[in-house]
């Protein structure tokens, strides 16, 4: 890679280009051209993370570890124009794209006040997107395009429907601020207070020269202006304090979900199976129930944080698709299948890439295992009725295995659990683990998106908030409404229904599944690692725990919590068991 002062590639620079937007506030933006004039169709990102900190100076550990599994990142490219999480210029202009990446409002360049996801947010990037549009170098049509906060904007803007909006690759990304990260099954996430500390307050607007400086460029990437702190608290709305003041389903969550029948542009949505906890229920969802008649699913294995988006078979993939949706080219929508999905195997290695028609896929067998309590055995045979008891704030819980697998078993899809359980307080957080363990008991660990050592897939659930909306459930995935509050009366036994988020594993002969409930987050007992400059110890549960004390106290939490099953209080995994085609 040649990280000198020029690009790898002949391209033209419009750096800090001004968007005004309707209120005054002017946005800036860089653009990359081909370096012949002309008009060129638009890949577009508004970037929470600042166009000018380039991937590898400000994510350098998540940058070597992409590098080590897409060596081809750092092919025919200069490496100094990718920021974090958007398309590399270098890789795009020589194929006839303009490319736009912009500063959001209050981040890097751009002035303003920082209100992540927030409805001003979205207006802004529907306004970019027009601006785009309206350039002598642009053909109108314009693709978004870009990985998690990259991604997720575009959920929104895309349900604002701006008029140039032509195409949009949603690669992870949540859709439901409430459900799909801050809080899982109604338990808080700590996840946002250590994002913005050192992911968004680091590249906000007016840090001047006491903020990152460009190691390549020189400049500053948080602007020329320099601000009192006190200016630059006032000038961001922390989204931990902001998500903590709303538990329950309201309208601050209305304008931070995807509006699904708003939502028409063609999509490629992009997932992976170690995105349980952040975006994997996004990118099935979004497929699901956006009303795009164009739309495509693609299901990758993870490899490695941030690395699949750039590697060559993902490049190939987002330029088949724009070339299709912003150039005419026929290729894509004749060859790719609706549904392209990995078959993961217990090494973390892609057993095949197989087509599908449809998501879930159809001749899926929903297969009740229940919970034997008295034995601790998952069976499809109905054990008799029984009960066991573990302590809330106990790592062990209590977990439940099938017996060896007779043949390779495929489980496909989203899953569900149904519990029946009491507790001796008046509430219980339920933290769900679908499990693997090879013949001689020992765990199978998988590369998720941030941890490198995690279950099979989660579930979770607050069970005051066990309340489901019936309208937007299905037999395979409960839906909580999380609109109101049921405390339990100590003793008392309840029904719960518990969102398992999708997964893919090929169980070999010999294996057994494994599920875990219990009070806290996932701990798989090895030796941790640590996640780049955020300091947290990852522990099997990612980047995003469940440990405010002030939101799980431990005269509610740590509690006797009793489960039952066999009779009339039957528990059981609903699992997706897909056979061969």
């Amino acid at each position: 890679m040649n990280q000198g002062p020029e690009p790898a590639v002949e391209m033209r620079i419009l750096h800090d280009e001004p968007i005004p937007m309707d209120d005054g506030i002017v946005l800036r933006a860089n653009v990359f051209l081909p370096p012949a004039e002309g008009v060129y169709p638009v890949v577009l990102a508004v970037t929470n993370y600042a166009k000018d900190l380039p991937f590898c100076q400000g994510y350098p550990d998540a940058w070597e570890n992409a590098l080590k599994i897409a060596p081809e990142l750092a092919e025919e490219t200069s490496g100094k124009y990718i920021s974090f999480e958007a398309v590399d210029p270098e890789k795009w202009v020589p194929h006839g794209y303009a490319v736009v990446v912009v500063d959001a409002r209050g981040i890097g360049r751009s002035p303003g006040v920082v209100n992540s996801f927030s409805q001003r947010e979205a207006q802004d990037y529907y306004q970019a997107i027009e601006w785009a549009a309206a350039q002598p170098w642009s053909t109108g049509k314009i693709g978004t395009m870009g990985m998690s906060y990259l991604a997720v904007s575009q959920w929104l803007v895309a349900g604002l429907q701006p008029p140039h909006h032509a195409g949009m690759i949603a690669w992870e990304a949540w859709n439901d601020m409430l459900r799909g990260l801050s809080y899982h099954g109604g338990i808080p996430s700590t996840f946002y207070r250590s994002w913005s500390d050192s992911q968004v307050r680091s590249v906000q607007h007016g840090l001047g020269a006491r903020g990152y400086r460009n190691q390549f460029t020189g400049t500053l990437i948080s602007g020329d202006v320099e601000l009192s702190q006190e200016e630059l608290d006032a000038n961001i709305v922390d989204p931990y304090v902001q998500v903590m003041e709303h538990p329950l389903d309201d309208g601050f969550y209305d304008q931070r979900r995807a509006r699904w029948d708003r939502i028409k542009v063609p999509l490629l949505s992009v997932g992976s199976w170690g995105s349980v906890g952040v975006h994997l229920r996004g990118n099935s969802e979004g497929f699901m129930h956006a009303a795009s008649t164009r739309k495509w699913l693609v299901m990758r294995q993870s490899q490695g944080t941030f690395a699949g988006m750039y590697t060559s078979e993902g490049v190939e993939l987002q330029r088949r698709f724009f070339d299709f949706v912003l150039k005419g080219a026929e290729d894509f929508e004749r060859t790719q299948p609706k549904v392209l999905l990995d078959i993961r195997g217990v090494g973390d290695d892609v057993l095949e890439q197989r087509a599908e028609n449809e998501w879930p896929v159809a001749r899926t067998e929903w297969t009740k295992l229940y919970l034997d309590v008295g034995n601790l055995e998952l069976t499809e045979k109905q054990p008799s009725e029984q009960s066991a008891s573990y302590q809330g704030f106990s790592k062990a819980g209590l977990t439940f295995r099938t017996a060896p697998m007779e043949h390779d078993t495929e489980i496909l899809g989203p899953q569900a659990v149904k519990l029946w359980a009491s507790s001796s307080t008046t509430d219980a957080d339920f933290f769900v683990s679908l499990r693997l363990f090879d013949p001689d008991g020992q765990e199978v660990l998988f590369h998720g998106m941030a941890d490198p050592q995690v279950p099979v897939t989660n579930g979770w659930l607050r069970g005051s908030q066990r309340k489901l909306d019936e309208s937007k459930s299905l037999p395979f995935r409960p839906y909580l409404s999380h609109d109101t509050v049921k405390p339990l009366f100590p003793g008392k036994v309840y029904e719960f229904d518990i969102e398992i988020w999708p997964t893919c594993i090929l169980v070999p002969q010999g294996y057994r599944l494994g599920l875990t409930v219990a009070g806290v987050d996932f701990d798989h007992g090895r030796e941790p690692v640590m996640w780049g400059k955020s300091g947290l110890e990852l522990r099997g549960s990612s980047i995003w725990p469940h440990v405010d004390p002030l939101r799980r106290p431990a005269a509610v939490y740590d509690n006797e919590v009793t489960l039952y099953g066999g009779g009339s209080r039957a528990s059981y995994l609903l699992a997706a068991i897909v056979p061969p085609k």
